[in-house]
């Protein structure tokens, strides 16, 4: 018999509807738990709660109790995967935190849905059938923490939420989902080339993240400069760009030794050090600013994050972000 630790953390899926305000709120009593017969009759579901949170309320300190929990499954030798349900707003950062942090020998997979059990059209039973299917399979070992909603399997690294409420919300800019679940049967098509795991028994770092725009100043970055922060993303213009009056302010930040990455604001596409004039993605690369490709500034400051508690110099994590 097969064995899946099903740890549930909050979320719309585990929401129901107040049929007399229309509000949509956590239920008293977990609305997916009428849906065990769903599975196969050799397979054991194992369910725990590690906390029951709407996603905004999650933290980098519950990204971590999470982690926790999965690497103990793993040195008790019990399980053939995880699976946790998650409220989709925060669900790509806490992959990427798992993605970044675990090493097991198991799937390890993230699933929310879109619409309360009780809602006309709901996907979270549908999702959650998805996720475990994905987590019993073989062929989704040694692909990274894997985040399946809408019969869509994705990875941590890239996926994001590109939609407030629909439920096909989840995709995967540029590089395209890496499987799919078609009925009983989940195919994958693509793979990941590398990983990176790094140990972390501690998130302690301060990381902000600043969105760039037409005609920004100093501002922010004269507030940040007197505050207490160990590090900032950028999700700058373009290819990775920044207004020239930004460029005072940048230069006061790493001479304090913040260690400073840049992502684009785009959709599509990487930030790479490609212009060379003022502000331009070559300038400030020169300046210290580490690039990196393929990364939202969301799963930047997840990165930078961990980075952080390794004890690296700015050219180490340099060197990390360009993997």
């Amino acid at each position: 018999m097969k064995r899946i630790l099903l740890l549930h953390t909050g979320g719309t899926i585990s929401m129901s509807t107040d049929q007399r305000t229309g509000a949509v709120k956590p239920s008293s009593e977990h609305p997916l738990n009428q849906y065990s017969h769903l599975f196969e009759e050799n397979l054991q579901i194992i369910e725990e709660e590690i906390f029951q949170l709407p996603s905004p309320h999650v933290t980098p300190s519950d990204m971590l109790l999470l982690q926790q929990r999965i690497t103990r499954a793993a040195e008790e030798h019990l399980f053939d995967g995880v699976v946790i349900t998650h409220g989709t707003d925060t669900l790509e950062e806490t992959a990427y935190f798992l993605d970044l942090t675990l090493h097991v020998p198991f799937p390890v997979v993230l699933t929310g849905a879109m619409r309360p059990v009780d809602e006309l059209g709901s996907d979270g039973v549908r999702n959650l059938q998805n996720a475990i299917w994905t987590a019993l399979s073989s062929d989704a070992r040694n692909k990274g923490v894997l985040v399946v909603l809408n019969e869509e399997i994705h990875t941590a690294r890239y996926v994001t939420k590109t939609h407030t409420t629909n439920v096909a919300t989840f995709r995967t800019p540029t590089f395209g989902p890496i499987g799919i679940v078609s009925k009983h049967e989940v195919r994958f098509f693509q793979k990941l080339v590398f990983s990176e795991t790094y140990p972390v028994t501690q998130i302690s770092s301060n990381v902000c993240l600043l969105k760039a725009y037409a005609g920004m100043d100093n501002t922010l970055f004269d507030a940040l400069s007197r505050s207490d922060i160990d590090g900032l993303v950028i999700e700058a213009l373009g290819a990775g760009n920044m207004p020239p009056d930004t460029l005072d302010g940048i230069r006061q930040l790493t001479q304090q030794g913040i260690p400073i990455v840049i992502t684009s604001r785009a959709f599509n596409g990487i930030a790479q050090d490609i212009y060379a004039y003022t502000g331009g993605g070559k300038h400030l690369k020169e300046l210290g600013l580490i690039f990196a490709p393929g990364l939202t500034g969301p799963k930047a400051r997840i990165k930078l994050m961990v980075l952080l508690e390794q004890s690296m110099t700015v050219d180490e994590m340099n060197n990390r972000f360009q993997l």
